[in-house]
């Protein structure tokens, strides 16, 4: 039961899934809006050149009919003018045609952005499969198309006949005018009807272009298992992140043993805690943490830096204040300045100190640490 709960595809798609999704050309498409924008568009070009069209093509008409008695009996000139009558009407129709290019493009782009997918142009035999094809056109999805069409169909049905009725007029009196000025009135009423009609269906990419970008959204939904094998994917798995943060420890640790013999003094908890320091004179302000460690790693601390001969001094409180307040290669905190100055005004007393120089070995001072640093053991 918890397994088939955990294939229901309840959580929004991730930022990863989208991605992947929008490289492939899954994105959401809206024919409504792209149908709307070339006809609006269209008929925003058919009333701005439509007469100047018009007139080129009545202009096509009487020199097309048009002959010469040497055109007739010339084989070649019928290809001549046929030439030449495709030039004009194609040079007439081009600013139509680059809008309506323009236009098609520019559709899917307002709504999903600039894709390009070579699977989506990939042959695919499933698509051919007639079976699927007609579960295709019974889904619901192909019911909802029916529906708009019908719908669309309708609506334009009944703009079509109001517009048509308002203009019965102008159109009977196109016969009572002259071959161009009845091209170019005839342009015009054309266009304003085609202008209307596109207008009236925004009404349908208002309500399409919402549902089809949440139907996409319902598409890309993800199952729990989906996100977390997604997860997996992009930040390893548990092993190999336990792996990699070992071997960064390992090279962590290694690099900080070799920083041990260039270390000035070494404290200890005796036990449980080792911190070695250096100070170097006019390069820092303040000694730094060379190596630290707890365990293992302090007694290991305390026995490679016997073999190098640092100092090695006991001093809990000290010790313990140093592991838990400082960072690995950082200056010590401010606070804890003058009890590490103590402590290396003593070491520097141990290393000058000679047997039979004086009666005692110079005697370990207290080292004080505010209470901020105090660190029970």
């Amino acid at each position: 039961m918890a397994a088939e709960q955990g294939q229901e595809r309840t959580q929004e798609a991730t930022a990863k899934r989208r991605e992947d999704a929008h490289k492939k050309g899954q994105v959401p498409r809206s024919k409504e809006l792209n149908t709307t924008l070339m006809l609006v568009g269209a008929a925003a070009m058919l009333l701005m050149f439509g007469s100047q069209f018009m007139s080129s093509l009545a202009e096509m008409l009487r020199t097309g009919f048009t002959l010469t008695r040497a055109q007739i009996l010339d084989p070649g000139a019928m290809i001549h003018a046929l030439r030449n009558l495709f030039q004009d009407g194609f040079f007439a129709a081009l600013p139509l045609l680059i809008a309506t290019v323009v236009i098609a493009l520019a559709g899917p782009l307002l709504l999903s952005g600039w894709t390009f997918s070579g699977e989506q142009i990939s042959l695919k035999f499933s698509r051919l499969n007639p079976i699927t094809g007609f579960g295709r056109m019974f889904s619901w999805r192909g019911v909802l198309e029916l529906f708009k069409a019908l719908i669309k169909f309708s609506f334009i049905l009944t703009i079509a006949v109001v517009v048509l009725w308002s203009e019965v007029d102008s159109v009977l009196g196109l016969s009572g005018e002259s071959l161009h000025s009845a091209a170019k009135h005839a342009a015009h009423i054309a266009a304003w009807a085609f202008f209307l009609l596109s207008c009236a269906l925004v009404v349908l990419p208002l309500l399409d272009v919402p549902f089809q970008i949440w139907d996409h959204g319902r598409q890309l939904r993800m199952t729990h298992q989906e996100i977390r094998d997604e997860n997996k994917q992009s930040d390893g798995s548990p092993e190999v992140k336990a792996r990699i943060r070992q071997l960064q420890r390992d090279f962590a640790r290694h690099r900080m043993m070799k920083a041990v013999p260039q270390a000035d003094v070494i404290v200890t908890n005796p036990n449980h805690y080792s911190v070695a320091l250096r100070y170097e004179q006019g390069k820092a302000r303040a000694p730094i943490v060379v190596a630290k460690g707890m365990d293992l790693i302090a007694l290991h601390i305390r026995t490679l830096g016997a073999e190098h001969n640092v100092p090695v001094i006991e001093a809990p409180p000290l010790a313990r204040a140093l592991y838990y307040s400082t960072k690995l290669d950082k200056e010590i905190p401010m606070g804890l300045y003058l009890a590490v100055a103590k402590l290396l005004a003593y070491v520097y007393q141990l290393k000058h100190w000679r047997p039979g120089q004086a009666d005692t070995a110079p005697n370990c001072p207290e080292f004080p640490i505010p209470e901020q640093f105090r660190k029970d053991a």
